[in-house]
């Protein structure tokens, strides 16, 4: 893909931080349907085996957090789940922090290669994530000899915007900040729902397929796929080619 790339925008978890966000979602899950929710179970499909990567992906990763926690519960058909989507993400965030404190999060040695590539040749950065947790978590991180946080030249991370991904909104208001035009964008996303937004936002998507979900990707419209950044050929994208770093398309 041809295209005279200016800036680069990036979500967070699943591209940058490899965080416990699935985990907490999966576990807080599984306590309720444990416990307050115990009497539910047989109204559900829920299983915990059922609460996949791929159901994740699909369907949890990208969104804001209450729409994340109805996302869920409707796909497992738990009665009233917009009633209990409240209980579900406030729970849900309980348990990512405690899981953070206890260390279950680390950055991508790929995407600090690739950010720090990325500065050197010129571009500009912006970090998109619809998590309120996202700059916790970049100022966690040391690249540089300073936090990944203060690397990015525009930060959307977090806002309340009215629709999350698929909706472009979120990608949109970081092209803005980048003061970029859509077309001169890459966006780096690991999750179908996120691909789909760049594409919506007009922008070049660059998928990082870290959990075996290419196909997904791949469907969700991604310009290239690759399972590590490090496949990226950084030089040929800073002179406005998308492609691996052998060459291939």
């Amino acid at each position: 893909m041809e295209a005279d790339f200016a800036g680069v925008v990036f979500d967070v978890d699943g591209v940058l931080i490899d965080s416990p966000h699935e985990l907490a979602w999966r576990e807080t899950l599984e306590h309720l349907m444990a416990t307050s929710w115990r009497d539910l179970r047989g109204q559900t499909s829920y299983a915990p085996t059922r609460f996949t990567t791929a159901v994740y992906q699909t369907h949890v990763a990208g969104k804001p957090r209450l729409a994340g926690a109805l996302a869920a519960l409707s796909y497992f058909h738990v009665p009233d789940a917009p009633a209990r989507a409240g209980v579900y993400a406030d729970a849900k965030q309980q348990r990512l922090i405690e899981l953070i404190h206890a260390g279950k999060s680390n950055a991508y040695p790929d995407a600090l290669r690739f950010v720090s590539a990325l500065r050197r040749h010129g571009l500009r950065l912006a970090a998109a994530s619809s998590s309120k947790n996202a700059n916790m978590l970049l100022s966690m991180v040391q690249i540089d000899h300073e936090p990944l946080l203060r690397v990015f030249d525009a930060n959307v991370c977090g806002r309340d915007f009215a629709h999350g991904k698929p909706d472009p909104e979120i990608f949109a208001a970081a092209g803005v900040e980048l003061q970029t035009r859509p077309e001169q964008i890459v966006v780096v996303e690991d999750a179908p729902s996120g691909i789909e937004a760049a594409k919506r936002a007009a922008m070049a998507a660059l998928g990082v397929a870290r959990h075996q979900d290419r196909a997904g990707l791949v469907h969700a419209g991604a310009d290239l796929v690759v399972d590590t950044l490090d496949a990226v050929d950084v030089v040929a994208l800073s002179k406005g080619w998308l492609r691996r770093s052998d060459g291939a398309s």
